[in-house]
């Protein structure tokens, strides 16, 4: 046999790493918890703040719902989109709470609410189209939108003003080529939460512009201080039709695992996204569709302790965080997460480390104070930290605590 020389080899039969793979970055989050837990696994007692996942146990009769369909039988493939069940829960969610005409066919199911995004874009957009992203966003928007060849156009909000888009920054930000808003509230990483009127002046712009909307509504249900959660879509009757509305169970009910969200839309966009989805990985698992029917559709008292708890732990964190020199916490609205400014930081020396930026800030906070954090830099706001608080009172008070000692070195 005849073998091609090594340079002709290497040339032309290596399998070889595309430019969309190669130009895309892990996420943030989660290679933050895996330095963590390399670190634990040393023997270091790491106090992890990285992911936004809650710490409760997914409620027993969701558990049980899932049990059910097992001994039932159920798992085998359902349908591409989800089950009839499933998809009729969420139409029957959005009617009710929210008083939004959806119908089944309006929903598709997916293996969590990031592949309901990816579906999302992956069927709405063009190479070379333009997706508005108010920052600080959620790490991987940007690389999603980046992976269809679009073009992601970033718009910077500012703390004093509540990590809100405005309408004179969207509407500044529009071109020929716009195509997308993707919004966010309650917003991960800041817990931003617009209000009504808020959104409906946004709304004016998408309607003038003639654009549409990706509404990432995966916390809606975890607002605090008494706010109610309002569906983009529902601010005018001509928004149905040019938005998407993603969501899931994986925040509301402690499912982060069990991998189900959804995309409420038009019906024409959401055949098309379930076209896409069924060549990609057909259904999501059958079990979790079963549980995810149990917790949209069951007592909901769950949903209330959680956000009730997620509240006291947001009010002890920002306490805790803003009594630290150096470090201002503006409350968040909703959500999981302080985003908190580390810039009155910058230039000092701590334990022998200069802090220049949120990288080295966080970086010196985990291999010396054991507290590991995600950097501002990941989500387009460079000078802040997110902390996710999903986690219990006494750790957040040890981690913080940990924290303040270590800036005390410096």
């Amino acid at each position: 046999m005849e073998w091609v020389e090594t340079s002709r080899f290497e040339r032309f039969g290596m399998l070889q790493v595309s430019r969309v793979a190669a130009s895309i970055q892990p996420s943030a989050t989660l290679a933050a918890a895996a330095r963590a837990k390399q670190l634990q696994a040393s023997g270091v007692r790491i106090r992890d703040f990285s992911l936004g996942e809650p710490d409760f146990p997914t409620p027993e009769h969701i558990c049980e719902a899932a049990r059910q369909a097992m001994v039932a039988g159920k798992t085998r493939y359902t349908q591409a989109s989800g089950t009839p069940e499933l998809r009729a829960a969420v139409a029957s969610h959005y009617r009710a709470t929210y008083g939004l005409a959806v119908t089944p066919d309006q929903v598709l199911i997916s293996n969590g609410a990031k592949h309901s995004l990816h579906n999302a874009l992956s069927a709405s957009l063009n190479p070379g189209d333009e997706v508005i992203i108010p920052t600080p966003y959620w790490v991987s928007y940007s690389d999603l939108v980046a992976m269809t060849g679009a073009v992601p156009v970033l718009v910077p909000t500012t703390m004093e003003d509540g990590f809100r888009l405005n309408p004179q920054a969207l509407r500044a930000a529009i071109t020929p080529r716009t195509k997308l808003l993707l919004l966010n509230a309650p917003s991960n990483p800041t817990g931003a939460v617009y209000s009504r009127a808020q959104l409906e002046a946004l709304a004016k712009v998408v309607l003038k512009a003639d654009l549409s909307v990706i509404s990432d509504e995966i916390y809606e249900q975890l607002m605090f201080d008494g706010r109610e959660p309002v569906c983009f879509a529902t601010l005018h009757p001509d928004l149905p039709a040019r938005t998407l509305t993603v969501s899931g169970v994986s925040k509301t009910y402690a499912m982060t695992g069990w991998r189900i969200g959804w995309t409420v839309g038009p019906a024409s966009l959401i055949k098309a996204m379930g076209n896409v989805q069924s060549q990609q990985t057909s259904n999501p698992c059958s079990i979790s569709q079963a549980a995810a029917v149990a917790a949209i559709t069951g007592d909901q008292q769950c949903v209330e302790m959680m956000r009730n708890t997620f509240q006291q732990r947001r009010d002890l964190v920002c306490r805790l965080l803003n009594a630290i020199p150096g470090i201002t916490c503006p409350i968040p609205d909703g959500a999981f997460y302080a985003f908190f400014n580390i810039t009155g930081l910058f230039g000092k020396t701590v334990a022998g480390k200069l802090i220049t930026n949120s990288v080295s800030f966080c970086d010196g906070a985990l291999e010396t104070a054991h507290v590991c954090l995600v950097p501002g830099s990941a989500f387009g706001a460079e000078g802040f930290a997110r902390l996710s608080f999903a986690t219990s009172p006494e750790e957040i008070e040890a981690g913080v605590a940990q924290l303040a000692e270590w800036l005390r070195q410096g």
